[in-house]
């Protein structure tokens, strides 16, 4: 299995934790410190060795920061974990802030007035600590960075940093070079007058060098970074433990290798005198300070591997459909196997389990074997669906029961491609008012689905189209629309989103999720969720500017027996009995018998209204 249900948020410890962090401050002279869920490369995927949120507060979610000070501690996470953290912390040590009403910069200017707040430079981007600084400055304060991070020290049984085996993505899935991809990256330096760059994101790191790894869960990245300069071989910071004699000689002509506590030493030298390149949303504050230090000049400008990692080249995007056309046929054939067992028989872990396997046997069988899931499968059922990003653990497992809903947020690692798909289904008959809610997610995911728009649209603008249905009911969800989606490499890629955050321009190549939903806390919730694959559109006679649009990725049915006619469009209605015909055209000849003839009635068209 790669997914285990053990309970991983422990919160018994967080007071006497607390406790002993606030001697920690007083001995390193601040009255304050942040803890945020983060480690060195600023990532969302983090190893256990970098968990200290976690283990400080109990909360086990993919984004927060806490906040220690003398007489309170707070807690700040986003809309996705409104009831999750609530349930997770405790609530006499910890008070819980939503930080987009009340971001941690604001939070400061109010309540940290006059005091040094501590900080550790590797775990906060330039970006954070430049905001932090002034906010602080203005509030007669301070914002120190520490030499040593105080968490550390108290951690007595802090895991050892990850050393997955390093493994070469060859260029029949990655389709380019990797010394190519440094030449673009050279190329790009040359023009920005820049010296050199550091890569930080792992992503950006085994795009280039098309390696993989195992250093952090599902997801397949090998922890390191990367100084490549305009002139000269790249440097590749790495535990020489996770490299065997291929990628040795792999990198031979690439780059030198070095150990990663080498990074600081090494960059010092090289910045001394030169210009760096620093991504400010991504670079550790750390390295910023150590070019600084050299006499180095620092320019701010987007890792220059993002961009291009983010549009998909024609081999990616052929292994990203061979891969979404083998996990439909997993999905489809796992949603038949639910349908077919008997009410009150199934749990959340049975379930997940079951995806999982029948995941494993279809890529078997297909020559691509499953090498992870992208994410832990979000199995759950009744009120447990409530929480967008819910993991079922065996104290909170729950039998799937009759006449409610049933939600599998799920996605598989391959070789040739990531997948993320949600479906949300009925267990028996369920409420009118469910599967009112229900229709109106599906009428925001399909006017997604079926979006054209012109060259520069970015996320943001077509975010809307996921909610207008929804906000006539006055319903909205708490969470993007959308995120980006790499090539046998993070589930959640930047810097393309849908989402009211979404800023980069969606440009032909990128793959976006569409997962637009609806919670209703401690009753139910509902998520329908494709990926898309941005391309240019058809031209239509009588247009004036060219335009993008979607091409869909996931094939696998959507349950109609959750539609409610009446409420959607003849063009709505077109698009699904479309959708389903291509599912079953598709899907229908991977499937066994028995599997197929399900596949049948469940891609049928929409009956027409009697």
């Amino acid at each position: 299995m790669f997914q285990d249900f053990d309970e991983m948020s422990d919160s018994s410890q967080s007071a006497s934790r607390v406790e002993r962090l606030r001697a920690a401050l007083a001995e390193a002279g601040v009255d304050g410190f942040v803890v945020p869920r983060a480690d060195e490369h600023q990532g969302e995927y983090i190893p256990p060795s970098a968990a200290r949120l976690g283990w400080l507060t109990g909360f086990t979610g993919s984004a927060g920061t806490a906040l220690v000070l003398p007489q309170s501690a707070v807690l700040f996470t986003d809309g996705r974990y409104t009831v999750q953290v609530r349930a997770q912390i405790d609530g006499t040590v910890f008070t819980p802030e939503n930080s987009v009403e009340t971001p941690l910069a604001s939070y400061l200017g109010d309540k940290a007035k006059g005091l040094r707040i501590g900080f550790d430079p590797w775990l906060h981007t330039l970006a954070e600590v430049k905001a932090l600084t002034k906010t602080m400055e203005e509030a007669g304060g301070a914002l120190v960075p520490l030499q040593h991070n105080p968490v550390d020290r108290i951690w007595q049984d802090r895991p050892v940093a990850p050393k997955g085996r390093v493994a070469l993505q060859p260029v029949a899935y990655a389709g380019v070079e990797a010394g190519e991809k440094l030449e673009m990256i050279r190329e790009g330096l040359r023009k920005a007058k820049a010296d050199g760059v550091v890569l930080t994101d792992p992503s950006s790191v085994a795009w280039v060098f098309n390696i993989r790894g195992s250093d952090v869960p599902h997801t397949p990245l090998p922890l390191s970074f990367a100084l490549i300069p305009a002139a000269g071989p790249a440097v590749l910071f790495i535990d020489g433990d996770k490299l065997d004699g291929e990628a040795r000689a792999a990198f031979s002509s690439l780059a030198a290798i070095e150990a990663p506590e080498r990074l600081e030493p090494a960059l010092a030298a090289f910045a001394e005198g030169k210009t760096v390149m620093l991504d400010p949303a991504l670079t550790a504050d750390r390295l910023g300070r150590i070019v600084a230090g050299a006499g180095g000049r620092i320019v701010e400008k987007e890792d220059p591997a993002r961009l291009p990692r983010a549009r998909k080249n024609a081999v990616e995007i052929e292994g990203s459909r061979r891969a979404h056309l083998r996990d439909g046929a997993a999905i489809t054939s796992f949603l038949a196997w639910l349908d077919r067992q008997p009410a009150g028989s199934v749990t959340e872990i049975d379930a997940a389990e079951r995806l999982e396997a029948i995941r494993g046997r279809f890529g078997e069988a297909d020559g691509m074997p499953l090498r992870d899931l992208s994410f832990d499968t979000i199995s759950a059922a009744g009120p447990n669906a409530a929480l967008p990003h819910y993991r079922v653990n065996r104290a909170s497992n729950r039998t799937l029961g009759e006449g409610e809903i049933f939600l599998v947020d799920s996605g598989a690692q391959y070789q040739d491609g990531t997948t993320d798909i949600t479906r949300t289904v009925a267990l028996g008959v369920v409420p009118d008012e469910v599967r009112q809610k229900f229709t109106l997610v599906l009428k925001g995911m399909i006017a997604i689905s079926t979006a054209r728009f012109p060259k520069g649209t970015r996320g943001m603008d077509l975010d809307p189209l996921a909610r207008i249905a929804l906000w006539r009911a006055s319903c909205d969800f708490a969470h993007g629309t959308g995120h980006g989606v790499g090539a046998f490499l993070a589930v959640h890629e930047g810097p393309q989103s849908i989402s009211r955050r979404g800023v980069a321009v969606l440009e032909p190549g990128m793959i976006v999720s569409n997962e637009p939903g609806y919670y209703r806390e401690g009753a139910f919730g509902i998520r329908i969720e494709n990926l898309l694959l941005t391309q240019d559109a058809a031209p239509i006679e009588g247009g004036d500017l060219p335009m993008h649009g979607f091409e869909t990725l996931t094939f696998a049915p959507i349950d109609r027996r959750l539609v409610v006619r009446s409420l959607m469009t003849a063009d709505e209605i077109d698009w699904l009995n479309a959708y389903h015909a291509e599912v079953a055209k598709r899907i229908g000849p991977r499937l066994d018998a028995e599997d197929r003839h399900w596949l049948e009635l469940a891609t049928r068209p929409l009956p027409d209204p009697a």
